[in-house]
């Protein structure tokens, strides 16, 4: 089966299209790939609002983005924006006028969901990935208003940074600097150092053999190849090389780089910041150069809309990289890791043996696995009312592929673990919508549930059998330890449960 989509990024510097076609296993053929110029991230980090001018440019162009997508005859197909239009005053009235000028919807996706798509792109990109990231890698995504920094070791996800210092807007916030001082390379080394010291103290510590470069101003350094032969083979920059070319552009203003390299204004304006991020980072791992996949938001998107269609492999995998920079988060504060890990493993064996029961989905069973993993983190402020404090903090992360709603369900969820029942008196319950209460009640009762099973913190129960006879739920755990403690914090539970999924719940020990 085969189905023709197509992906926009509305981005801070481009917008960009890619139609391509998918097939079941997953694979991804290109057809089109269109970039169109925009002002968006210059007039929102220079002064927080997108032009009027820009937004009628930009309806201009995604009107003929819409009718290449009418004459491909596409039914599938995801628009997304990023840091400029996301921290725009504005935003509103832009995607309310490109959707009546244009028929298309955007979506403002926050940081998290962007590091997810583009390292499903990445995966998409390079064939043996997963052999470069057990060796211990570090992936470095600068885009026009932020960097994203992540550390895999063992093909898993160790940590993940973002910090909002991209190209585009460091040249926007020290643009008064550039005509009053003569080193204004210096300066601009010393604001990026300020915003990247303590990320860097860790990167010393740990042993990365591969460094992966992520965006768009790397196509402008593949473009200064013809003539300076920077890479030294297709896809790859010896250290040595970006270190020749940091020292050089650095010596140089934006006019000079303009002639240089003969570069466009725009493209030039980001190569300096994009050189001195890249090589310093770089300096700072054991890595012998960088690669360089050119891999961007649209190829994640084509990616993750394949997946969502065909349901692929690569999908499991992408949420494997979910779960593994939530245990980061986790570890940050401090939580007990054995206990988390059974929870975690209760709740979704009871989701799984109560589907019929609870009609549920994949999305909202990733959402029951962070919420039990992280269920205990507000304990790192205070041990009591630690469920409230657990709301707060989560509610504050960036979890790695979930939008602001999704996180705010998955804090909810954590929120209802202990005693506390879901209840309008709560504003952060109330201001949900009605499906989204019944997705927390429901993943909070199951949740309540498996951290009953675990209240002692001992691991006395890991396997639940449930059987269904119509009237009740029956919870068969095999076990040759005392479980009175756990008996009586389950059945505390099981009105909620029954009130929420119609069957009550029954704890049996069978020895």
């Amino acid at each position: 089966q085969i189905e023709t989509i197509a992906a926009i990024d509305v981005g801070s510097n481009y917008l960009r299209m890619i139609i391509a076609e998918v097939s079941s296993n997953g694979e991804i053929n290109k057809l089109e790939d269109l970039r169109k110029n925009t002002n968006i991230g210059k007039d929102t980090f220079a002064f927080g609002r997108i032009g009027v001018d820009t937004i009628h440019k930009t309806c201009e162009t995604l009107k003929d983005f819409a009718i290449l997508m009418k004459d491909y005859h596409i039914k599938h197909y995801r628009a997304v924006s990023t840091s400029g239009v996301r921290e725009a005053e504005n935003r509103d009235y832009l995607i309310d006028q490109v959707r009546i000028k244009t028929g298309i919807n955007v979506e403002i996706i926050n940081n998290a969901q962007e590091r997810f798509l583009m390292y499903k792109g990445l995966r998409e990109s390079i064939s043996d990935i997963q052999r470069i990231i057990e060796e211990g890698t570090l992936i470095v995504n600068v885009s026009s208003g932020a960097m994203e920094i992540s550390f895999y070791s063992g093909g898993k996800l160790i940590f993940t940074d973002y910090i909002k210092t991209g190209s585009l807007r460091i040249r926007e916030i020290l643009s008064d600097l550039e005509n009053v001082t003569i080193d204004f390379p210096k300066v601009m080394e010393e604001y990026i150092g300020s915003k990247t010291s303590s990320v860097e103290e860790i990167i010393k510590s740990a042993n990365i053999k591969n460094f992966i470069g992520l965006g768009g101003e790397l196509s402008s350094m593949a473009s200064l190849n013809i003539k300076n032969k920077i890479f030294q083979q297709e896809r790859f920059i010896k250290g040595s090389v970006l270190e020749k070319l940091y020292y050089k552009v650095c010596n140089m203003n934006t006019e000079q780089i303009i002639r240089e390299y003969q570069v466009t204004q725009k493209q030039a304006e980001g190569l300096m910041p994009s050189v001195i991020i890249f090589n310093r980072l770089l300096k700072a791992t054991k890595a012998e150069g960088m690669y360089v996949p050119f891999v961007s938001l649209r190829h994640g998107l084509l990616a993750d809309m394949a997946d969502e269609l065909f349901q692929t492999k690569r999908k499991t995998e992408a949420i494997d990289d979910i779960i593994n920079s939530v245990w980061y988060i986790g570890k940050k504060f401090g939580i007990d890791k054995v206990h988390s890990e059974n929870v975690k493993n209760l709740a979704v064996s009871i989701f799984d043996q109560t589907l019929k029961i609870h009609k549920l989905k994949e999305k909202e069973k990733l959402y029951l696995e962070v919420a039990a993993i992280l269920h205990d983190v507000g304990k790192y402020v205070d041990l009591n009312e630690h469920d409230i404090h657990s709301y707060n903090i989560i509610s504050s992360q960036n979890i790695m592929g979930l939008s602001n709603d999704e996180l705010k369900l998955v804090a909810n969820i954590a929120r209802y673990h202990l005693d506390s029942i879901p209840d309008f008196s709560h504003s952060n319950y109330k201001i949900l919508s009605e499906r989204e209460r019944i997705i927390v009640s429901k993943l909070a009762a199951i949740l309540k549930l498996a951290e009953s099973m675990d209240v002692s913190h001992k691991q006395k129960i890991t396997k639940v059998d449930i059987t269904n006879d119509g009237s009740k739920l029956l919870f068969k755990i095999k076990t040759d330890k005392d479980i009175i403690l756990e008996k009586w914090n389950f059945n505390d539970n099981v009105n909620f449960f029954e009130e929420v999924m119609g069957i009550k719940p029954i704890i049996k020990q069978i020895g």
